[in-house]
């Protein structure tokens, strides 16, 4: 019992860390500010955050994931997978554990996450073009991640192995503002800036196309 309460303890405590990290992390990024713009708009710079949050996330509108359809599905499982090992973790936090029928698709939802994260960890190692491009940040993260799906996973099977996956959350955490995970942030603060540019600029969302 004591046990279990100082791992909880250790999840909050860096979780608490991870919040405050990455906080000060976008405020640093937004003291750098951003250069004004002059001319006069061609266009809303509020449908221009709409495009970018719902429409520009889609298949289609994004030019690489015609060609790279596959690897889009997998980091879509991939995600979905975090987000579902993430809420199995407050769960145990709150000690509320899931029911039978949302235990099953727990499970699916995590070993769909997992198998994909293991394929684009693989994919990395053994393309040439991918190492090439990648840092060592690319594979300790995902293998953290994996990690975390991983035990995640069989927690839900055997909760005996519940301390293990709450040392692996407490890890995680720690690592995310010093690494590409703390993305979980940046992608809506930049995605917001982008949308914010590119609409004001008149180019999103894009105009219909010409017969």
């Amino acid at each position: 019992m004591l046990l279990s309460t100082l791992l909880k303890a250790a999840v909050v405590a860096a979780f608490s860390y991870a919040v405050i990290a990455l906080i000060l992390l976008v405020v640093r990024t937004r003291s750098f500010g951003m250069k004004p713009s002059y001319a006069i708009p061609e266009g809303s710079a509020r449908r221009g955050v709409l495009y970018a949050f719902v429409r520009g996330m889609l298949p289609w509108e994004k030019e690489s994931v015609a060609t790279h359809l596959p690897t889009f599905v997998a980091g879509l499982l991939y995600h979905a997978g975090v987000f579902t090992a993430l809420l199995f973790l407050l769960l145990l936090m709150i000690e509320a554990p899931p029911t039978h029928f949302l235990s099953q698709i727990f499970r699916a939802l995590v070993l769909a996450g997992l198998v994909s994260g293991l394929g684009l960890l693989i994919k990395r190692v053994t393309s040439r073009k991918m190492r090439v491009i990648s840092v060592p940040d690319d594979f300790v993260a995902n293998a953290l991640v994996d990690l975390f799906l991983g035990l995640a996973f069989v927690a839900m099977i055997s909760p005996a192995v519940t301390p293990v996956f709450l040392i692996a959350a407490t890890v995680l955490f720690l690592y995310m503002p010093m690494g590409k995970i703390r993305h979980c942030v940046f992608f809506f603060y930049t995605r917001f800036v982008f949308g914010v540019f590119f609409g004001r600029r008149g180019v999103l969302p894009h105009p219909p196309r010409e017969a």
